[in-house]
């Protein structure tokens, strides 16, 4: 399945961050993610790709 569909908590375990930056990162709009009822949500080829944006951005 490739729209997975992952939780705060899942994002900040496969980035390697604490689950309060990950939140802080998808508030301030520099994670790709959507709420819903209240609780952020991220699919993981959104999260793929930003990744590797990411890493662009460090090469430039």
């Amino acid at each position: 399945m490739n729209d997975q569909i992952l939780t705060l908590k899942e994002v900040a375990a496969y980035l390697k961050l604490a689950e309060k930056t990950a939140y802080k990162l998808a508030a301030a709009g520099k994670l790709p993610g959507f709420k819903v009822g209240g609780s952020w949500r991220f699919k993981r080829e959104d999260i793929d790709q930003w990744i590797e944006e990411q890493k662009n951005a460090s090469q430039d």
